[in-house]
């Protein structure tokens, strides 16, 4: 106020030390002890200490990822084969009685058959098999380099190179055909009534199908196979990749949900490892669900690849015995016509309880690997520690 400048400031009659805005905060306010609040340990406190490892939660998760990878792998191709070879067997005995539905009825058979022809006895063919899945991936790949036909296809991919990938599969199908053909009766035929195939075999056999172009008995030539087992292999991968497609991105918005609740939503693209976990989930139960979709019509191909070559397999009705294959169909429409009259519909599942303890089997490896690798990654991982400076009591100073 204009005129009180020069004035000292009084309170209750005594005078009172200038407040210097300098002075605010230090350890003395008018005479006064300044307490304190308590102060907070800085973020630097925080941090792990010097010379600690780094966080590698990212190459745990990474590592789990690719060990499940290879355990699906090795099951698909090695540990389910007993089922495969229960399931054709089923799937072609057209005199069978019992058509094992449900799993709990094989179990009997599977011990009988250890016992009357040893541990194995469901192992056979395996070797043809992993030849012909090979030769179909050596015929994929040497057609995508002579052609203009794509391999592999994204979501990019226009409508024409997905019609050439498509035609890609068609011929590569119809090239194996024969291999598959001769690669089926060793999988299917007894061991105690025929002889054991060699490893290479199946080359021979498949070549003297593929020669065999008229009609030699009941059995059905090559071309005339070609339409059920191309078609029936096209529209399989096909339905496969429909589903996988369509489980891959419930599964992805699943995810970004989970983040959103979670508050923690990352714009960008998913995470490496959330994909590969997606991408494996989502492969099992599309070949699960194009498996049990086809079924029947996997039935009248595998009929019809057998019929007249005179191959005698196990009888899964007793587990001890053997029975020869007679079958005389025309094509595809009377050996699914034949079946319904004389089996039922229920005849185009038979063996159906092979399927499921197939995958169960699949999903059991699955979840194990993952957990005994998890495990693993926890016990690994190092803890870290943090240095945290104590923060000073100023109350006990006063």
């Amino acid at each position: 106020m204009a005129g009180l400048s020069g004035y000292d400031q009084v309170y209750r009659g005594k005078l009172v030390p200038p407040r210097h805005p300098a002075n605010y905060l230090d350890d003395k306010y008018y005479d006064y002890e300044v307490i304190r609040p308590l102060e907070i340990a800085s973020a630097s406190s925080m941090t792990p200490e010097a010379g600690s490892p780094p966080d590698n939660d990212i190459v745990i998760k990474s590592s789990i990822g690719i060990g499940c990878g290879l355990a699906s792998l090795i099951t698909e191709n090695l540990l389910i084969h007993p089922f495969i070879v229960l399931r054709r067997q089923c799937q072609v005995n057209p005199v069978a009685t019992t058509y094992h539905l449900v799993p709990i009825t094989l179990i009997p058979v599977m011990m009988r058959l250890h016992q009357t022809q040893g541990m194995n006895t469901l192992w056979k063919g395996i070797g043809s098999v992993l030849l012909v899945r090979g030769l179909t991936l050596a015929v994929e790949d040497l057609l995508s380099k002579v052609t203009p036909w794509p391999k592999e296809i994204t979501n990019e991919t226009s409508f024409k190179s997905f019609g050439q990938h498509l035609l890609l599969k068609c011929v590569s199908i119809g090239i194996v055909s024969p291999f598959y053909s001769a690669s089926l009766v060793e999988t299917v035929q007894s061991e105690i009534a025929s002889e054991k195939p060699g490893v290479l075999d199946v080359f021979r056999d498949g070549a003297i199908r593929l020669l065999e172009v008229g009609s030699k008995g009941r059995i059905i030539p090559i071309y005339a196979l070609l339409g059920p087992h191309v078609a029936y292999g096209v529209a399989k991968y096909l339905f496969g990749l429909i589903v996988r497609s369509v489980v891959s991105r419930i599964m992805v918005l699943r995810d970004r949900r989970l983040q959103k609740r979670r508050g923690a939503y990352n714009r960008d693209v998913i995470s490496e490892n959330v994909m590969q976990d997606i991408e494996l989930q989502s492969t099992l139960i599309s070949m699960c669900a194009a498996d049990i979709v086809f079924y029947p019509l996997e039935t009248v191909v595998h009929r019809l690849h057998l019929q007249g070559t005179r191959t005698i397999i196990d009888n899964l009705d007793t587990g001890r015995s053997v029975t020869p294959l007679l079958t005389s169909y025309s094509g595809a429409f009377d050996c699914y016509r034949t079946i319904i009259n004389n089996e039922g519909t229920l005849g185009l599942y038979k063996g159906f309880g092979a399927l499921v303890m197939q995958f169960g089997m699949h999903f059991l490896v699955l979840k194990a690997t993952k957990y005994i690798l998890t495990e693993i990654g926890t016990i690994l991982k190092p803890k870290h520690k943090t240095v945290k400076t104590p923060p000073h009591n100023y109350y006990n100073d006063i």
